[in-house]
């Protein structure tokens, strides 16, 4: 009697993702996150938002869209009010790092007695924006032991951008001085409170780019924006618009997401004023830090692993 020999074929839910992953995947596959499941997987339950459990665990990066986007939006918000006050960006620092250099190199152009050796009140702006947007990103180290995609972290940091923006704001109302600088060489913001509002706005955006980064997703910082047109430009999908691209995508997103928020940051600002917009910008933030709590974590894969 012949026995017929069945192969050694793997058994159990590997075997079932190795099948899916020779298969064509489907239109409606999950990874488009186009179903109505997907999307009402954007939130989680109300009543698990404030178990321990809960918070100290992890976010899921791939349904991080929309508080990623926020961030994005504000990088253009507050950008908005300091460059329409003193044409410094509090988020972009490499144009401020490239002014500091021309501001050092200055001191040794034209001959010995007639060099130009003052600090210019941009220059110590720009200065002021870097050193802070440096001390804000070292904040992100927190995260580093609470773990920096928990939604204790998220939240709690976000909230802490959310003071800083209000600081900001509290020290441009103070200050007295107008909101909107005509010429370059005229800036709007002078005096000392002015600089303590720049500290606080390029701090708040110096610890949301560690937090965003962190996160690890296509946003990336969230608030750079010249690597994420370098690797959307080479993306090789670039230009596939059958399907969604979430490498795509979400860089089109950022990109959108940081112009709108320049844009709406500037129409908040002929309206009422920069210390109002600031104001408005700690409310979005604390938004923001909220919507952390319900963003939810990554599925729970189910099935005992094959022993070799």
């Amino acid at each position: 009697m012949t026995t017929q020999q069945t192969p050694n074929l793997p058994t159990g839910p590997e075997y079932a993702e190795q099948k899916a992953e020779a298969l064509p995947q489907p239109v409606s596959s999950k990874d488009s996150h186009d179903t109505i499941l997907d999307i009402a997987r954007l939130w989680t339950s109300p009543r698990t938002v404030f178990s321990t459990r809960h918070l100290m665990s992890d976010v899921d990066p791939l349904q991080s869209t929309f508080p990623l986007a926020a961030y994005c939006f504000m990088t253009g918000f507050i950008d908005s009010v300091s460059f329409t006050a003193i044409f410094v960006w509090c988020g972009f620092q490499t144009g401020n790092s490239v002014q500091l250099a021309l501001a050092l190199a200055r001191l040794f152009s034209g001959p010995p007695g007639q060099r130009d050796t003052s600090f210019h009140l941009a220059d110590q702006q720009a200065l002021t924006s870097v050193l802070t947007f440096i001390a804000g990103a070292s904040l992100g180290r927190i995260g580093d032991r609470m773990g920096p995609k928990t939604r204790a972290w998220l939240f709690l940091g976000t909230m802490i951008q959310a003071l800083f923006t209000m600081a900001a704001a509290i020290a441009a109302w103070k200050s007295g001085q107008g909101s909107i600088a005509e010429v370059r060489g005229d800036p709007a913001w002078t005096n000392t409170l002015t600089f303590v509002a720049v500290g606080f706005m390029s701090a708040s955006l110096g610890l949301q780019g560690i937090m965003g980064k962190r996160v690890n997703t296509q946003f990336a910082t969230t608030i750079v924006l010249t690597t994420v047109w370098c690797e959307l430009m080479a993306d090789p999908k670039l230009l596939n618009f059958r399907q969604r691209v979430i490498s795509r995508d979400h860089k089109l997103i950022a990109i959108f997401a940081l112009f709108l928020g320049g844009f709406v940051g500037r129409a908040i600002i002929d309206a009422v004023g920069a210390a109002s917009t600031l104001g408005v910008g700690t409310g979005m933030r604390t938004l923001i830090a909220i919507w952390w709590l319900f963003v939810p974590g990554k599925p729970v894969k189910t099935g005992k692993p094959v022993s070799g």
